[in-house]
């Protein structure tokens, strides 16, 4: 079998993590997509990006898509052993809309995409299904909740066992959700850094009961005052709060006003289960610093468009 020189066009969805009480194990994927588009050469790497990450577009080897393909590479080298030598350049095209350190998954977008391209390139990689994607894919962002929703679409539940990272995909009956995008960013380092090496007992046994709540909510089409219930969390967002205190200010406003609203991921974006109309009655001035996105859940995870091979609006 030959390299499949590309171009290949990848597209990933934007995701939320956490949903409130469901850290660093819940997911929702969200219609708001990178494309992403690679191509194998004879020369060097060179990169592109159009939109959220321009600034990084000079990184060459460095570049996180570029990083991960090279990794995946190397794993499926081993999985097919000695196999064509690959062309040594890459070409590189991406269009990026998920915003960049805002908590709606764009490394995970990045590294997925990356690990999905490789995947349609690699002569061996029909040998790396989605299992061994999560796993990779969990390996190089640290944790599954991001990740999970990015490859697979729709609600997920991840933890990490002792072989590594596992999903489970679930329908959710939540179909629209309207993410406040604040100017400000907020790197995940930071966001991390500020939680407690330990939790009360009650409140960590309070969001056990509340993510379980959350995933009946969600599949079940309940009604938005148990959903309000079911997004309320103790483990991570008042910890947060001190880095992040507009979007803490703004939560607490919906969740005053009866709408589910969190943190999404690490922030500092909100994510509101309701529709942008019902957000804007609520805080009608929300709009001043904040990019309002009514998003629907995403059924499909990353995949490998077809058709013409350019980056598509």
């Amino acid at each position: 079998m030959d390299w499949t020189e590309g171009p290949v066009l990848v597209r990933t969805p934007a995701t939320s993590a956490n949903l409130g009480p469901g850290f660093d194990s819940l997911g929702l994927a969200l219609s708001l997509y990178d494309d992403v588009e690679v191509e194998l050469t004879g020369g060097a790497v060179s990169i592109e990006v159009d939109g959220e990450g321009a600034e990084v577009a000079d990184r060459g080897e460095r570049h996180l898509i570029v990083k991960v393909l090279r990794r995946t590479f190397d794993v499926l080298d081993g999985l097919a052993g000695s196999g064509p030598a690959r062309p040594p350049g890459i070409r590189l095209r991406c269009r990026n809309r998920i915003p960049h350190s805002r908590g709606l998954g764009s490394s995970s977008a990045a590294i997925v995409a990356g690990i999905v391209a490789a995947r349609a390139l690699h002569p061996a990689g029909k040998l790396f299904d989605d299992d061994a994607a999560l796993r990779l894919a969990t390996g190089i962002e640290g944790h599954p909740d991001n990740v999970a929703p990015c490859l697979a679409g729709g609600l997920t539940v991840a933890w990490t066992a002792p072989g590594g990272a596992r999903l489970v995909r679930l329908e959710s009956q939540v179909v629209q959700v309207t993410a406040l995008v604040p100017e400000q960013r907020l790197a995940t380092e930071r966001a991390r850094s500020v939680l407690p090496a330990t939790v009360p007992h009650g409140d960590a046994a309070a969001n056990a009961g509340r993510a379980a709540l959350l995933i009946a909510a969600l599949t079940g089409g309940l009604a938005e005052d148990v959903l309000l219930d079911a997004t309320e969390d103790r483990l991570h967002q008042d910890y947060r709060a001190p880095a992040m205190p507009d979007s803490a200010a703004l939560v607490k406003t919906l969740r005053d006003a009866g709408v589910p609203a969190v943190i999404s991921g690490a922030g500092p974006t909100v994510l509101a289960f309701t529709n942008a109309s019902r957000v804007d009655s609520v805080v009608p001035e929300v709009g001043k610093g904040w990019h309002i996105h009514p998003l629907d859940v995403a059924t499909r995870g990353a995949r490998v468009m077809t058709g013409e091979p350019e980056v598509r609006a």
